[in-house]
């Protein structure tokens, strides 16, 4: 009998390289997505500090100029527009990884039901091939039986 031979095998083996796309543009992306985390966290930490060193150097009486108390207000501005920036990067970056997940989810759904449609032929082979097995086992004792 033929040996078993998956039609579609060409388009299964496609299927599983745009899986194995697709996993590592989503893992590029949580990656990326950490990575923005990460300096989110730098940033709020910088500004956490700046306010504690200004609120050390305006306490107990200490006198401070205007020159410093102007220092201080654009390092935090500019530490609050840097974390407003890093904040627009995490949500345009988790909306980058939803999007990379649903075509990962995508591709494994279509990739799952080839696999299924395979396993369903291959079963069906190997129905056939018992069949005929079977077939030719009865022929052989028919044979047997007429000769005694």
């Amino acid at each position: 009998m033929k040996k078993f031979k998956f039609q579609l095998e060409t388009l299964l083996k496609v299927t599983k390289r745009k899986k194995d796309d697709a996993e590592q543009q989503f893992a590029e992306s949580s990656r990326k997505l950490e990575e923005y985390r990460a300096q989110l966290q730098v940033l709020m930490r910088e500004l956490s500090e700046g306010q504690a060193e200004f609120a050390e150097k305006t306490s107990a009486g200490k006198t401070i100029t205007v020159d410093v108390i102007m220092m201080y207000n654009q390092f935090f501005n500019w530490k609050r527009h840097q974390i407003e920036q890093q904040q627009d990067l995490i949500i345009k970056a988790t909306q980058d990884k939803q999007q990379k997940l649903k075509l990962l989810m995508k591709v494994m759904t279509y990739l799952k039901s080839i696999e299924q449609l395979k396993e369903k032929r291959l079963n069906e082979y190997n129905a056939e091939l018992l069949f005929e097995e079977q077939k030719m086992l009865d022929e052989i004792g028919l044979q047997l039986s007429m000769r005694h």
